[in-house]
């Protein structure tokens, strides 16, 4: 198993069910900054989102006889998603504990990709706990959506492709922080190879969790 983080994206197994998203000029915001803003369109992956980078190759990565135990993993949204599909495509099963608050829409996207879903408390943290407790009684893998060093190399492979796809000169690279996974895997690409880029984090004035 590589311990350095460029060698885990390097070899992260994303492309099996993840695309080379484009890295496309926007027009508009370009115009009205007077600069030039590139978007990387991860909104055209399959479920909508990055998500599915990190989840899939984490799950790619287990042992054999560990993936056929089955995956689970605790989310509201994206990385629920991202999970189901790549255990699908995996040929594994996959528990998705979701908060009761959780929009029908959401757990409707997350059953449409073949996870079983648990709803369980009224916060992220309670079903957190649940889907902890259920991965110890059943002997399930849990996918931690970011604190996991192979989904931060799946999430990785978008600053891979950035730099492929703009070889040209970048001052900053903008990335979107919930959780850290995905800034963390484009910063450990990225910094290696052009260690002159600004790698900054962008995140809701009222969910400042990294701030």
């Amino acid at each position: 198993m590589p311990t350095d983080y460029l060698e885990r994206i390097l070899t992260a197994r994303v492309y099996d069910v993840a695309q080379e998203t484009p890295l496309e000029v926007a027009p508009c915001l370009s115009a009205r900054l007077q600069n030039c803003l590139l978007l990387k369109r991860e909104d055209m992956q399959s479920v909508f989102s990055f998500k599915l980078r990190g989840a899939y190759n984490k799950m790619a990565q287990l042992p054999p006889e560990q993936l056929a135990q089955g995956v689970i993993a605790s989310s509201a949204g994206n990385h629920a998603q991202g999970v189901a599909l790549g255990a699908r495509y995996l040929g594994t099963r996959a528990i998705i504990v979701m908060p009761t608050t959780t929009p029908a829409v959401k757990v409707n996207a997350v059953k449409a990709r073949g996870g079983e879903v648990v709803l369980h408390g009224e916060t992220y943290d309670d079903a957190y706990t649940h889907a902890r407790q259920l991965a110890e009684e059943k002997s399930l893998t849990f996918v931690h959506p970011f604190d996991d060093p192979d989904v931060i190399a799946g999430q990785g492979t978008i600053g891979l492709e950035i730099l492929r796809q703009h070889p040209q000169p970048i001052h900053a690279i903008f990335v979107a922080i919930g959780g850290g996974g995905l800034i963390s895997g484009i910063a450990a690409y990225v910094k290696r190879l052009r260690p002159e880029i600004k790698i900054i984090g962008v995140e809701p004035v009222e969910a400042d969790a990294m701030a």
